[in-house]
């Protein structure tokens, strides 16, 4: 496996003998000096830049938008007519993200050094996958890099985007249990123990909801640490188990596909990856058994992963598209029948096209049902559990009001 690039600084004299210094990201100080001579420069002082240090004020994370914004830019540059070493100098040095430039940089030295730029972005897997290198490959090998850039970019950006608004359907669930969480803590912990002291006084017994609110704050007060901790743990062992077990995975992604509402978005959600990136590979000319790899991948659910694979398997052998995607019972007889036009028709890829257009309008669709629907039920929810214990609370002052 080849080096990976470093950054160093330099400084030097130009061609009129005037002083300049800068940086460059290269495999070694003599490829430093090597690219700074074409440049029609004398290398005086050549070090490596230490690197910053994580978790500090250095490197940020590099995200999947970081990536689809790179890749816009390189797609709209060579548009331009920029050569491609100069697109990714321009680009790296102007990224506000130190880590995303770093990596730009080690790209670019990658291909000043005489790599293709397949082979220098499958030195970085865990920024640009198989998908992204594969499509790279067929457009360098095609010799149409550039338009491969402009749908590697619009077919990210339309990924991103789906991927977006599934965590903001998930968001609200999880808004409603934490917001429920901390409202009841913060009244178990504080609230009803004043209450509680109060209570003490009036020499009788107090109304069963009452006593309930006022036992399970004493519990609570006592015990939050470890409860606290147990929920912690809990989730932290499922992520991890998930992680770890494709017998999870199986079962919590065939799970949530049947939870009502949120099943059907995940399920619309699943297909509209599956549509889009198997449109986007076939119009990059990817062989279709070849592409069906990347498109499990990409499909977001495991239970769609295993039947893309299968499906793969048994294209591999001479099934059609359509008989095969018809076998795992996953996708709508719509979907079936739009494929099989398109390959009746020699128009898979348009037709794929359309598939994903229309899915992730209905993913759009039901998240803004969603967003309707649990708006109204989270303020009752959470106006129930406090209207109940403050009810609870009262209770007995009505009863001596009542009483007097």
């Amino acid at each position: 496996m080849a080096k990976a690039a470093d950054m160093y600084v330099w400084e030097g004299t130009d061609k009129q003998g005037k002083r300049v210094k800068g940086e460059q990201s290269a495999q070694s100080d003599a490829l430093v000096k090597s690219v700074l001579r074409r440049q029609g420069i004398t290398p005086l002082k050549v070090k490596k830049k230490p690197k910053p240090l994580l978790g500090g004020a250095g490197k940020a994370k590099i995200t999947p938008k970081d990536i689809t914004v790179f890749s816009r830019q390189l797609a709209t540059m060579m548009s331009s007519g920029v050569p491609l070493v100069q697109a990714f100098e321009i680009t790296g040095r102007g990224h506000e993200n130190a880590g995303m430039q770093e990596l730009i940089l080690g790209i670019k030295a990658d291909v000043e050094a005489g790599n293709n730029l397949t082979e220098a972005l499958r030195k970085n897997p865990r920024y640009f996958n198989d998908l992204y290198c594969n499509l790279i490959e067929a457009g360098e090998h095609a010799g149409i890099l550039e338009g491969i850039l402009h749908k590697l970019a619009a077919y990210m950006e339309k990924t991103e985007a789906l991927k977006s608004k599934i965590k903001s359907a998930l968001f609200y669930p999880a808004a409603v249990i934490v917001a429920a969480v901390i409202v009841v803590s913060i009244l178990m912990i504080f609230v009803i123990p004043q209450f509680s002291a109060l209570f003490e006084n009036f020499g009788a017994d107090l109304p069963a909801l009452t006593q309930f609110l006022v036992d399970s704050s004493n519990f609570f007060v006592a015990n939050w640490w470890w409860m606290f901790g147990a929920m912690g743990g809990a989730v932290y062992g499922a992520m991890e188990l998930k992680q770890r077990s494709i017998a999870v995975q199986h079962f919590l992604d065939r799970a949530i596909l049947k939870v009502p509402v949120i099943g059907v978005i995940m399920e619309k959600s699943a297909i509209a990856r599956f549509a889009r990136t198997l449109e986007t590979m076939f119009s990059a000319g990817t062989p279709l058994v070849e592409a069906m790899t990347s498109v499990a991948g990409a499909c977001g659910n495991i239970v769609f992963y295993g039947a893309t694979m299968k499906m793969r398997d048994e294209i591999a052998t001479g099934t059609q598209l359509q008989a095969a995607m018809r076998a795992t019972g996953l996708f709508p007889n719509m979907v079936v029948q739009m494929v099989a036009i398109g390959e009746e028709s020699g128009a898979i890829d348009t037709m794929l096209g359309k598939v994903a257009d229309w899915y992730e309008q209905e993913v759009d669709d039901a998240v803004e049902a969603l967003t309707s629907l649990l708006e109204p039920m989270i303020m009752a929810f959470l106006g129930g559990i406090i209207g109940t214990i403050v009810v609870g609370m009262y209770l007995p002052i009505f009863k001596m009001g009542a009483v007097v």
